[in-house]
């Protein structure tokens, strides 16, 4: 059966799986990046996975990978294929692609980066699915966000395109590790929330979803600290939106785990701050911690398509 490689390198662990034609999941796996052993053995790591799952489409699929779709966080520049820099595995200027390649017997490597390539995945069979202008933002640790036209992500000049967590929606505020003051990430990602709870309740353990609870509860202190991260979050969007005018907004990470308890304050924010903007439909991720990993297949099999296009014109 042909199938590809997808692959979706995390801080901590990877997630992969065989993609039939269809977009069917015929294998899944998961494995520790293991970055703890430095950053040569996390690439080892991923070129090993990549040859065991290989070899099992061999096996049990009856044909080794015809391509291989790999995402990875940091900057990446996708055109050269090489993995330039993440502060969380510590690598720098990793010629992924050609590793994998050489690795995988030759075969096409698509390489992306991580939220652009389950961007793409929400973007063309997840929550945007038949949208043909969308802005996908993760509300993780950090803010990223995909920037979706005509079913494929923009990467931008140099691959930074997306990158609404670092809008200044605070200028001369707290400081954020990328150099300025502001950053909306430091105000309203899970990581902001969990930081403003844990200091609020004085329990180094408390994170985001339990300032969630405590909303819900209507415990003051919680509601204060969520509008505070729901202004920031409608700030940074309505900008976002002025610039790029899209026709589906949707959020995704950990923070969007909350269900109405953000998105409600949130739709009203966002529209009370337009004024001739046209507010985009805002909507929750669909695909989960699985966006990454068929965003990749989705990577590996347009590799696939625009090189048989290629073949038949030929």
């Amino acid at each position: 059966m042909r199938h590809v490689i997808a692959l979706d390198v995390g801080g901590t662990g990877m997630k992969a799986a065989l993609v039939g034609a269809g977009g069917e999941l015929l294998h899944r796996a998961r494995r520790a990046t293991g970055r703890e052993r430095g950053p040569d053995a996390v690439v080892d790591g991923i070129l090993d996975f990549a040859a065991e799952l290989r070899a099992y489409g061999t096996e049990h699929l009856g044909a080794p990978a015809a391509a291989a779709g790999v995402a990875v966080p940091g900057i990446v520049d996708e055109a050269q294929g090489i993995a330039a820099y993440a502060a969380n595995l510590g690598w720098r200027d990793v010629p992924l692609r050609d590793l994998l390649t050489a690795r995988l017997g030759g075969v096409p490597v698509a390489l992306g980066h991580d939220v652009r390539t389950g961007g793409l995945a929400e973007g063309r069979i997840g929550a945007g699915r038949g949208t043909d202008r969308f802005l996908f933002v993760a509300l993780g640790t950090g803010i990223a966000g995909a920037i979706g036209i005509a079913g494929r992500v923009e990467a931008g000049a140099h691959g930074f395109a997306g990158e609404i967590g670092h809008i200044a929606v605070r200028p001369g505020g707290t400081p954020c590790p990328c150099g300025q003051r502001g950053c909306l990430e430091r105000y309203a990602s899970a990581a902001a929330v969990s930081e403003a709870w844990a200091s609020a309740t004085g329990n180094p353990e408390a994170d985001a979803a339990d300032c969630a609870k405590a909303v819900v509860a209507e415990d003051p202190r919680a509601r204060e600290i969520w509008q505070h991260a729901v202004d920031a979050l409608a700030d940074g969007l309505v900008t976002a939106l002025t610039l790029l005018d899209p026709r589906t907004l949707i959020i995704g990470g950990g923070l969007a785990e909350a269900g109405e308890t953000l998105f409600t304050p949130l739709r009203e924010a966002v529209r009370s701050r337009t004024t001739f903007q046209k507010l985009p439909t805002i909507v929750p991720a669909a695909l989960g911690d699985t966006a990454g990993c068929l965003g990749a297949g989705l990577l590996a099999w347009d590799l696939l398509d625009t090189t048989d296009s290629s073949e038949a014109t030929r």
